[in-house]
């Protein structure tokens, strides 16, 4: 068998001298020079990659579909990078928009099963706790066991997507969630239900964790518009339908049922994902394009990033693992954003538990009935989703007043609109809850909360990125996993907060956290820069004295040149969107 190609150099093989080759190659065809704090697509594997990687193989089509990678040190090959060719068929952005369309719709389906799952029990936890002769407190564990795997899984295949590619982790994770459906549909007891919705939500993160990048290895950055609206929405109607679809069949069928409905939606969705949607993320394309020509020509120069910049492994597992905590306790903005961002989430959780409460024990609703009034915060969301277009729009439009270059606080304008959305729709929550009144109100207060999780949550996710650039993964990673947890809590104190302060004062404390939040993008707006200035991270690349001072010079010498646009269209939408 002919050799698969060079085993992967330790990063201090690589000079600056052979980075500078690399870059000046893709200023040659791209006809843009990068600098420290060039807008970054959080896609591109910066964590498994050292900061001597040159990302533009993964970003341009060539007409030979190879970059010159220049001699290693102490060597005289020449190795070369293989890309894309120009038009090429297998890159994803190539593909027919109807097919980028299908998938984009199978991604989001499935991310919307996967928030389906976390909320679909919740119709009938007194069930639960009834059959098993335990307390619902002890029943909602169920509840909180899944959402914590949302908070672990991604510091797993996460990496390991960076690996191996997205599809075999779809492909595996989502047939072991499958798979670990069935014990908790028929489980004897507690000890079973709880093992088992564990491994299941650590198992279901991993699509909520791929999917966004997904649509980034799909969809050019000025197309992401309108899929990445799409995608956002999604996790966040799965929750509000879970209650209702729960409801009625909690109703009809009994609790059990709950999971059967889960099993049907996610093998749906594996087969799906598994067998219609092909490999998109590009490293992985490429470095299995190079195995191929290596084996068929016999030229063992045909080589990826992957095979010459691959971080040591403990070194990528200190990133992945401890760079997030690393960001979160020692940068002010990653810690208030993702402090927001938990208690957002935790709300969306408290309702699944203060709902029952209001219109099942304050007004004598079924579990059915009560899973309708969970419409209008899904309604609200479709309508933010809607606007995300807008939104872009008016960004790129200020983007232009900055040369295409705006500081990272203008992310925060639609986060500083929509905040008041939140408290507002608890605080209409709270006071229209008395059982003497009618469900309107009560059931309308969730149409301001589900259109204010949006613009929260996207907002949130662009400002991290712009602020931390080639940092922003393990930015959001830190992000997700405080999130998480924080909303595997709430579950469990809900109703004894309820019970202790009645349902007008406990909404209403939930209103008034929520108002003490939106002070956070104000303050950031005013004092942001400075704080990023002083960090140690927020400067998008922490090995910025790799940088060649030829693509710098580059730079000096044509400033604008195709610049504006490039930036324009590279920012708008530019996130891995992580609900």
């Amino acid at each position: 068998m002919a050799d698969a190609g060079p085993r992967p150099l330790e990063p201090a093989h690589r000079s600056s001298s052979v980075r500078s080759s690399h870059h000046a190659a893709a200023v040659a065809r791209t006809g843009t020079a990068s600098t420290a704090h060039e807008p970054v697509d959080v896609n591109l594997p910066y964590r498994t990659l050292s900061a001597n990687a040159n990302m533009a193989e993964y970003e341009i089509e060539t007409k030979t579909g190879v970059l010159p990678a220049g001699p290693l040190n102490g060597t005289e090959r020449n190795y070369k990078l293989v890309t894309f060719v120009e038009g090429d068929p297998e890159n994803p952005k190539n593909w027919s928009r109807a097919y980028k369309w299908y998938c984009t719709m199978v991604v989001a389906v499935t991310c919307f099963v996967v928030a389906f799952c976390s909320s679909v029990i919740t119709a009938d936890i007194p069930g639960v706790a009834e059959e098993f002769n335990v307390s619902e407190e002890v029943a909602l564990v169920s509840i909180t066991v899944f959402v914590v795997g949302f908070g672990i899984g991604p510091m797993i295949f996460a990496p390991l997507s960076e690996i191996y590619g997205r599809r075999v982790i779809y492909g595996s994770t989502l047939f072991i969630a499958v798979v670990f459906i069935i014990p908790c549909a028929v489980a004897k007891n507690i000890g079973t239900l709880i093992a088992f919705r564990t491994l299941d939500g650590i198992a279901f993160s991993a699509p909520m964790t791929l999917v966004g990048g997904t649509l980034a290895d799909l969809w050019r950055t000025e197309e992401r518009g309108v899929p990445m609206a799409a995608f956002s929405a999604a996790p966040f109607i799965g929750p509000a339908i879970g209650p209702l679809v729960g409801g009625f069949l909690a109703d009809a069928c009994g609790w059990r049922w709950l999971y059967w409905i889960q099993l049907i939606a996610a093998f749906v969705v594996w087969v799906l994902i598994t067998f219609t949607v092909p490999e998109t993320y590009t490293p992985t394309i490429l470095d299995r394009r190079a195995k191929k020509m290596r084996r068929e020509t016999g030229d063992a120069d045909y080589v990826t990033e992957q095979d010459l910049d691959l971080r040591p492994f403990f070194e990528r597992l200190g990133i992945f693992l401890i760079r997030p905590f690393q960001l979160l306790f020692r940068e002010l903005i990653v810690l208030l954003i993702s402090l927001y961002m938990s208690v957002l989430y935790g709300l969306l959780y408290m309702f699944f538990v203060a709902y029952p409460i209001v219109f099942q024990k304050g007004k004598g609703y079924s579990a059915g009935i009560t899973g309708l009034m969970f419409i209008p915060i899904a309604v609200g969301v479709v309508c933010a989703a809607f606007c995300a277009p807008w939104v872009n729009k008016h960004y790129l439009e200020t983007a232009k007043k900055y040369n295409g270059k705006p500081p990272a606080e203008i992310r925060l304008i639609p986060m500083m609109l929509s905040c008041w959305f939140i408290p507002l729709g608890l605080f209409i929550f709270a006071w229209t809850s008395y059982e003497r009144l009618t469900w309107v109100g009560p059931c309308l207060a969730g149409l301001p909360v589900g259109f204010g999780f949006i613009f929260l949550y996207n907002s949130a996710n662009n400002y991290l990125v712009d602020s931390y650039q080639t940092q922003a993964a393990s930015a959001l990673a830190a992000k997700t996993c405080i999130r998480s947890f924080w909303g595997a809590a709430t579950v469990l104190f809900t109703e004894q907060m309820y019970e202790r302060l009645g349902m007008e004062w406990a909404s209403s404390l939930l209103g008034f956290l929520a108002l003490g939040c939106c002070l956070i993008p104000f303050l950031f707006w005013k004092y942001g820069a400075q704080i990023r200035a002083k960090s140690k991270y927020a400067s998008g690349d922490e090995d910025e004295e790799n940088f060649s001072w030829s693509s710098e010079l580059e730079h000096e010498k044509h400033p604008d040149q195709g610049h504006q646009n490039a930036d324009d269209l590279r920012r708008a939408q530019s996130y891995v969107s992580n609900p």
